[in-house]
């Protein structure tokens, strides 16, 4: 245990973020919070560009997530400590980029759980439409749903990723059960691929603006880092988690392009909010219908309870290092858990899942996404300079370096120029609050923060340093 884990004291006996978690947890947590992404948001692609577009864009950021996943699990293998990127950050950079860095995270994820939120809420008002209940408001469930995942995390760790990881097989299962049903190896039969696929309706301008929304299909995976401080071995747990989750999610996100896109007209497919839903009821089963409407509220309520998850461990390991009020970095005495920081960030998930701006809160949550990865690619760079391989124990090595930054980096590049051409006053407001956060930080903050105690990794002195 080190010093930086021993937050809150009961009397002499140190407490601690609970090491209970196993590599099927870390995939749970992983591909938990993006599968929702397959179920919806992802069909946004499709508006922008058409249906070949969002294959390339599925393919595309399907590259600058496998990099995403290779460095993070290096890095989050060796820094094992909750907060994720922000802790890498605060070890490797230095303090005003963990602060960013943290604030990216904990938007990121706020927001993934708003836009979640409102999915299950829409979809119960569907269901609702379906039995009559033509005026059911869905801003109840939508509360509801945050407030018992919040519960949840607040009562432990433990039982809140079991429950994700048996909702998100579920949820995968289904996606499999869908594929089958739709007789693939008979083309023609029930997918209609030659008639409903078109050439670029909009060029190629086209398929760089679905770039934006391709994040969808993977926005998330990253988080499995959080659970770093609670896995029994961060070494085997985090990479194993992290990269079996993207290799789960590839091939996911494969199978739910290829069948919306042989049911639904591209015109339709890229306006709704429930594609795989909606791709089931024209089979005409009330059982398959009925498979895809749960797994879609399964995806989505997983995506939400890991969101809150790593949100939390987010805000929690800035409130311990005095980034943010120390009161945040409190652990309950009993469920070991970060309860504060788990609070705070209900009403904040709710007040924008009240909005019903679907598109406006999966942009701010992408673009939070995006400014982290793009700090991932200075600071794996940074990391390997600082301490080469043999220098400190890795449970990961990720190969090709420096070739998977660089790719990354590029990627990240193209994919803000995608989120301008369609968001650009988005983009603008997002990097002015970041702006604004920062002056904050340096201004009222900074102070408070104990420099001394930021490096807690057993490390020795860098090189060059």
């Amino acid at each position: 245990m080190t010093a930086r884990s021993k937050i809150t004291t009961t009397g002499k006996k140190p407490i601690a973020l609970l090491k209970v978690l196993n590599p099927f947890h870390v995939w749970g947590l992983g591909v938990g919070i993006v599968l929702v992404g397959e179920f919806m948001g992802w069909n946004f692609t499709v508006d922008k560009g058409g249906a070949y577009a969002s294959l390339i864009a599925c393919w595309v950021i399907g590259l600058l997530y496998t990099c995403v996943a290779m460095i993070d699990s290096e890095v989050s293998s060796t820094v094992v400590a909750a907060g994720g990127q922000y802790t890498q950050a605060k070890h490797i950079v230095g303090p005003l980029m963990a602060f960013n860095v943290g604030l990216y995270l904990v938007m990121a994820y706020t927001m993934l759980c708003a836009a979640d939120a409102l999915v299950v809420g829409d979809l119960l008002r569907s269901g609702a439409k379906v039995m009559g209940f033509a005026h059911l408001d869905p801003r109840p469930f939508v509360v509801l749903v945050v407030v018992f995942l919040s519960w949840l995390n607040y009562r432990g760790v433990f039982v809140t990723l079991t429950l994700n990881l048996v909702m998100t097989l579920l949820a995968f299962v289904s996606l499999l059960v869908l594929f089958v049903a739709v007789e693939p190896w008979q083309q023609g039969v029930v997918l209609q691929h030659q008639g409903l696929l078109t050439d670029l309706p909009y060029g190629w301008i086209g398929v760089i603006a679905s770039l934006q929304f391709g994040i969808w299909y993977y926005l998330g995976i990253e988080g499995t880092c959080q659970a770093a401080e609670e896995v029994r071995s961060a070494g085997r747990a985090i990479p194993l988690g992290t990269m079996g989750g993207i290799m789960t999610l590839l091939v996911a996100a494969t199978i739910t392009w290829f069948v919306a896109t042989g049911l639904l007209p591209w015109q339709y497919l890229g306006q709704t909010y429930t594609p795989m839903y909606d791709a089931a009821t024209l089979l005409g089963s009330a059982k398959l219908q009925l498979l895809m409407f749960v797994a879609t509220a399964f995806a989505a309520i997983a995506s939400a309870n890991g969101c809150i998850n790593d949100a939390s461990r987010a805000w929690f390991s800035m409130g311990r290092d005095r980034y943010l009020p120390e009161f945040f970095g409190a652990i309950h005495p009993k469920y070991r858990t970060p309860y504060r920081s788990i609070l705070f960030l209900v009403p904040i998930a709710v007040s924008f899942a009240f909005t019903g701006l679907l598109d406006q809160v999966i942009t701010f949550s992408i673009l939070s996404g995006l400014l982290s990865y793009t700090f991932m690619t200075f600071n794996i760079i940074k990391f390997r300079r600082m301490w080469p391989l043999g220098s400190i124990h890795r449970g990961y090595e990720h190969p090709f370096h420096p070739l998977p930054a660089l790719t990354l980096l590029a990627l990240c590049c193209l994919t803000y120029f995608a989120t301008f051409l369609g968001y650009g006053a988005t983009l603008l407001s997002v990097m002015s609050f970041y702006i604004l956060a920062s002056l904050w930080f340096v201004l009222r903050r900074y102070p408070y923060v104990r420099r001394a105690e930021q490096f807690s990794m057993p490390w020795p002195r860098p090189r060059g340093y």
